[in-house]
């Protein structure tokens, strides 16, 4: 559009410096410019100096003072999910002109709690309702004595959790009940997210941005509005809601002859993608169910397939919303409890109140067992659906390096077989990866960022690596990366499975390893060669002087593996030695494992 002085209330040489620099402005500067614009108008002749200025989301603020509003995140991460949650907190409230403090729990000063204004909370349970390694002395804190009062202290919790267990996002629970114990007042109201978290999670960050913006006096003008909009997928252009199909390059068993286990070793191409990942990382993969379990489940319920749905807004067949996004292999009580609404079988309400049954009714059985066992069940297939969950995405350590290998992710995936009541089940994705998937096929694939288990950046620093079975995968990413860039300083690795024979993952690697220096020791145990069972816990006692003196010379330790078994006892295990070898009590040794963790020298992926 052309400005001339019979479609404008400009002078001529107004109107010739307006046509000259319009159309040299970009699409931001022509915003900016109309906030500022707007800003002149409403605020007239105020004699405050004004600045104004276009926020990422595309919001133009006139700002009337220097008026900060201050904000602490913390966050309690185990796999790194609460804490990309809190960078993006971060960022919005930055947006805003917040001055923000963003710690792991660990990390924040306990002291200065009282001091702060505004805290905002991101945490995960892990576990049967324990906080994350990194929460657990800020946990600790703010139940002890020396818990301060916190009466000028505003606050916000995020819970991330899986409903399928039964202390559903208790950690996020207990911070925010303690807080307000404390005096805080809660600003915004805690939100609890399953494993699907995304929505609610940018749900809460707009929340608390809009109410720090209404506590903050004078600090802003909002004059040309739009919606705040937040995501916390990742970053990339792949991410879990928009996957890589990264093509099966190899599929091996690695498990030998007459194993007991199924240990599968997945190579995927990422040529293409731009994808990127350090030792540490996972790889998330977008399960998809059993087609003969989705047949087996729309035969007992009587459905055709062929009924259309509706799933987080788009209308699909009731066959493929089984199959590609809602989970039927998990029960839980909640979801026992919603199925219970709709069945006139009075013993699944008897099963609902005896916590005992219920517990190992659920344990290893699916919605197809309580299909069969309490039906007939009165709901449309809409009603249906409506009471199942996203299936949630699964996570596997990386095996590989990036620099070894520049277009390639290694995966380690132990396949879960058993059987119930006469019926074979199997993992989803273990089942399908062991099954199913065949080399050339492709799989829907992202990058999971664990800043949680890393390398250490000296590279002189001493390691110790234990795990057991496929608790190897992120090792193997570790020595792969260290043979890579040559690096040779103190590394032991401890390592434990059934078998030496059958069962010794990726043995001849680790022996090239040892070799040519990448690896320093490798102590092994194979807890079913022998008739008392041996595992990484005896092995880590036997050489206990050893253990004890590498830690003391700066090791970084890392544990990778079952955690209601090898990790608790390999935990237990340290802390005895570092009491026994160190002399120190079991008090002083918990305070020794909590300044570990603090200084990232203690780190766990487990699972």
């Amino acid at each position: 559009m052309t400005l001339n002085l019979h479609n404008s209330p400009f002078s001529e040489a107004q109107t010739k410096l307006i046509n000259e620099l319009y159309p040299t402005l970009t699409d931001y500067q022509k915003v900016w410019l109309n906030g500022y614009l707007s800003a002149i108008q409403t605020i007239g002749d105020s004699s405050q100096p004004l600045e104004v200025t276009v926020t990422e989301q595309g919001q133009t603020v006139a700002v009337l003072e220097a008026v900060k509003q201050e904000a602490t995140i913390l966050y309690g991460s185990q796999t790194g999910n609460a804490q990309s949650v809190a960078s993006k907190l971060k960022t919005a409230l930055e947006s805003q002109g917040v001055e923000v403090a963003l710690s792991a729990m660990s990390d924040f000063k306990t002291n200065n709690l009282k001091k702060q204004k505004n805290i905002f909370v991101i945490t995960s349970t892990h576990g049967e309702g324990d906080p994350p390694d990194n929460a657990i002395s800020f946990h600790n804190f703010l139940y002890g004595k020396r818990a301060p009062k916190l009466e000028d202290v505003s606050f916000s919790v995020l819970s991330l959790g899986d409903s399928s267990y039964e202390f559903f996002c208790k950690t996020g629970i207990d911070f925010d009940e303690q807080l307000e114990k404390l005096g805080g007042k809660r600003l915004v109201p805690r939100i609890d997210c399953d494993l699907d978290y995304d929505d609610l999670a940018s749900e809460w960050i707009g929340s608390i941005v809009e109410a720090l913006a209404q506590n903050t006096p004078n600090k802003q003008l909002e004059v040309q509005k739009k919606p705040v909009a937040v995501s916390v997928c990742e970053e990339s252009i792949y991410n879990k809601n928009n996957p890589f199909y990264a093509e099966v390059l190899e599929s091996i068993n690695l498990n030998g002859r007459g194993s007991n286990k199924h240990t599968q070793h997945l190579e995927l191409s990422l040529e293409g993608s731009g994808l990127t990942y350090e030792p540490g990382d996972s790889v998330g993969i977008l399960p998809e169910n059993d087609a003969n379990l989705v047949t087996a489940l729309l035969l007992s319920l009587g459905f055709e397939g062929s009924e259309i749905v509706s799933v987080k807004n788009q209308s699909i067949t009731l066959s493929e919303a089984l199959t590609s996004h809602l989970e039927i292999t998990v029960l839980s009580k909640p979801l026992i409890q919603k199925l219970a609404a709709f069945s006139t079988n009075e013993e699944l309400k008897n099963l609902l109140e005896d916590d005992v049954n219920l517990k190992e009714y659920i344990y290893g059985r699916d919605l197809l067992d309580v299909v069969q066992t309490y039906g007939p069940f009165n709901w449309t297939a809409q009603q249906f659906v409506d009471q199942l969950r996203k299936n949630p995405v699964r996570l596997y350590s990386i095996a590989s390096s990036q620099k070894a290998n520049e277009e390639e992710v290694h995966l380690t995936i132990g396949k879960v077989f058993y059987e119930v009541d006469e019926r074979e089940r199997l993992g989803v994705i273990s089942g399908q990866v062991t099954e199913r998937i065949e080399i050339g096929d492709k799989v829907p694939v992202y990058i999971h960022k664990n800043p949680n288990f890393r390398l250490p950046e000296d590279t002189t620093t001493p390691i110790i690596m234990i795990g057991a079975g496929t608790g190897i995968a992120p090792y193997r990413s570790f020595l792969e990366e260290r043979a890579e860039e040559g690096i040779e300083s103190n590394a032991w690795l401890f390592f434990g499975d059934q078998h030496f024979v059958t069962d010794f993952l990726y043995q001849t690697e680790l022996q090239r390893w040892l070799k040519d220096g990448t690896l320093t020791k490798l102590s092994v145990a194979f807890s079913r060669d022998t008739e008392q069972k041996v595992y990484v816990q005896h092995r880590l006692l036997e050489n206990a002087a050893e253990v004890y003196r590498w830690i003391n010379e700066g090791a970084v330790i890392y544990v990778c593996g079952d955690e209601k078994h090898m990790a608790q006892d390999v935990d237990q295990t340290l802390r005895k030695i570092v009491a026994e070898q160190g002399g120190k009590t079991n008090a002083e040794a918990s305070l020794f494992f909590n300044e570990l963790k603090s200084q990232k020298r203690y780190q766990r992926d487990v699972y």
